[in-house]
């Protein structure tokens, strides 16, 4: 009897397996297969995609797209740089407002939590708008052409602040109570004691708030006119916009300008800036699994 039960649990578990890894290396093969053609495509020639579309194998390969976005290696390098500033700093700066104050309204002996919570979640049903906003960057704070005007508005978000709230929430108090009794203040048990158990949680919100950073152009459209702060999605977003335009221009004045890359440049130019973020995923993946899992069993 226990010899054909475990016959039977057995089977049942090898058919478990096969359907489980058959359904997620089926959904694994759908999310691979358009950054297959984002690749392919952007190796294609413009003619190609023109008049027969996308493949997952380049056709007619060509590496013309990606002459014209390096076409000025050092602006390139620039836009990088830049980047990488922007993400560094911003992530940095954001994980420490996120978590202190994630920190402050955990503590259940801070009287006027509640209060500032319901300010912070306030804002997510009601802000200034766009006008505004920009007023009070230009006018008041002076952060036109300034790095300050793309690091602010994505350093302080409310949701990562309820995910970092859960993680912080996690933490046993008799830690937090033995570090007072050993005479720790609030700063020294928030630097010494609470960043260093949340491995999981600034992770799981770096990587959130790097990716935000990383893909905003919007905000440098807005306040930077200095070509040499540009970052480089901003940079490639206004190469597309000048070779688009040249080829307006030139065919309204007759001009055949088929084999000038156009839909090539804007796969070259996506496979460019999620390169460093595809490189860094896997770094922190374990953490940022673990990071969702938590964050999505605790209230």
């Amino acid at each position: 009897m226990r010899f054909s039960r475990k016959v039977r649990n057995s089977a049942s578990t090898k058919v478990f397996n096969l359907i489980s890894y058959t359904s997620v290396s089926v959904i694994a093969a759908i999310c691979l297969l358009p950054f297959l053609l984002l690749v392919s495509g952007s190796f294609t020639s413009e003619q190609v995609i023109r008049y027969s579309g996308y493949s997952l194998l380049p056709r007619d390969f060509t590496l013309e797209a990606y002459k014209l976005v390096f076409q000025y290696p050092d602006r390139i390098m620039r836009g990088y740089l830049n980047s990488i500033f922007i993400t560094a700093v911003g992530t940095i700066l954001g994980l420490f407002m996120i978590t202190m104050t994630a920190y402050v309204i955990s503590r259940k002996s801070f009287k006027y939590r509640n209060t500032i919570a319901f300010y912070f979640f306030f804002t997510t049903l009601f802000n200034g708008g766009m006008v505004s906003t920009f007023i009070f960057y230009i006018r008041y704070l002076h952060l036109k052409d300034n790095y300050l005007a793309l690091i602010l508005p994505g350093m302080f978000n409310v949701f990562y602040l309820l995910i970092m709230r859960s993680f912080v929430s996690a933490i046993p108090q008799a830690v937090i109570e033995s570090a007072k009794i050993d005479g720790a203040g609030e700063f020294k048990i928030f630097l010494r004691i609470i960043l260093p158990l949340l491995p999981s949680g600034l992770a799981t919100i770096g990587l959130f708030m790097a990716l935000g950073y990383w893909n905003d152009w919007y905000n440098a459209m807005l306040y930077i006119n200095n070509s040499a702060k540009f970052p480089l999605q901003y940079m490639l977003y206004d190469t597309l916009m000048r070779a688009q335009a040249f080829a307006q221009i030139a065919s309204q004045v007759g001009i055949r300008v088929e084999n000038l890359p156009t839909y090539s440049l804007k796969l070259a130019m996506a496979v460019v800036t999620t390169g460093p973020i595809i490189l860094l995923y896997p770094f922190v993946q374990k953490y940022f699994i673990k990071g969702i899992t938590i964050g999505s069993v605790k209230g």
